[in-house]
């Protein structure tokens, strides 16, 4: 949620004033977090917004106990519809181009840490991971025609790619109204097409500098063109063991514990903002060396890591073309 600030703030640091054009900005509550909704128009889409968003929450939401994800996760058998179609279908291929680092199905062991403000791990008991472990596996996760069959204690969470189809969604309802220049932003997920008309510039997104205080800065400004950015941190949500090693809220889907990790934030470039949301918490995952392998065969993700060396300084990698 904090990431939107920076987000807004960039793109009226870093552009150039234009009085011509002014955008109409939308900004509200969604999916847990905020949206912002900027675009090159005089016409006021939030009733329309409004709309787009009760339907996915009405499709993904695990905070809504008469949403279809709901439904299925409670046994009920119950139809899909397009949107948690869509979600499914590219989550099923994350799943597998990742081998499992990407898994919709270990939320409910995500939620036996108990991720939250206090950053001291505290032990869980082996035997609820274990047990809940049983149940993880996206490939035990089938759709038939238009229903959905899974273990009895399987617990599907989109959490991870949720945000970023919000992006899409919203993104491609204002290209349906012939709108050219638009950055839609949720929860720090963003995606542009054209410019920024007020400002007659690239649009410009912040990449934020991790710092574990909770202090915030922007380390740079990527310009955007007809593309979208996810990005995933662990410099937030974290706890340290006795030994003073951090782990992070990205919990190991082999395991069933946090990950170790000196990754601490990816952001990845790609044409879809659900696919990039989803990669960025799989690299989490997977780690620098193994990320760093994955991209050598997919130049279609542009992705900036940032991560800590072996001297607890913080360091940078930009792969595929990142922007500098």
């Amino acid at each position: 949620m904090e990431r939107v600030f920076f987000i807004i703030v960039c793109l009226t640091v870093f552009s150039c004033n234009n009085e011509k054009t002014k955008n109409l900005k939308l900004h509200g509550a969604v999916f847990g977090t905020t949206y912002s909704v900027i675009y090159d128009s005089e016409i006021n889409f939030s009733a329309d917004l409004d709309s787009l968003f009760a339907q996915i929450n009405n499709s993904l939401s695990n905070y809504q106990d008469s949403s279809i994800i709901s439904k299925i996760n409670r046994g009920e058998s119950v139809a899909t519809d397009a949107h948690f179609d869509k979600v499914f279908k590219i989550s099923k291929e994350i799943f597998y181009n990742t081998e499992g680092a990407f898994d919709p199905t270990i939320g409910a062991v995500v939620n036996a840490w108990n991720f939250g403000s206090e950053h001291t791990i505290i032990s869980v008991d082996s035997l609820i991971i274990d047990s809940l472990m049983q149940s993880v596996g996206f490939d035990k996760i089938f759709k038939i025609n238009n229903k959905i069959t899974k273990p009895k204690d399987a617990f599907i969470d989109f959490n991870a790619i949720a945000k970023g189809y919000g992006v899409d969604v919203v993104g491609e309802f204002l290209e349906s109204k012939q709108i050219k220049n638009y950055l839609v932003e949720i929860g720090g997920e963003v995606r542009v097409q054209g410019k920024n008309a007020e400002k007659n510039a690239p649009w410009r997104i912040g990449v934020e500098n991790p710092n574990f205080t909770g202090e915030q800065s922007i380390l740079k400004a990527v310009k955007l063109h007809n593309k979208v950015m996810a990005t995933s941190g662990t410099y937030r949500k974290f706890k340290i063991d006795k030994n003073g090693n951090r782990y992070a809220h990205i919990i190991d889907t082999k395991t069933g514990y946090p990950s170790k990790t000196n990754l601490l934030s990816v952001s990845v470039i790609a044409d879809e903002c659900m696919v990039a949301d989803a990669y960025a918490t799989a690299f989490q995952a997977m780690g620098v060396e193994k990320t760093k392998l994955f991209l050598e065969n997919h130049p279609e993700l542009k992705v900036f890591l940032i991560f800590e060396n072996e001297n607890k300084a913080f360091e940078t990698l930009a792969i595929n073309g990142f922007p500098e």
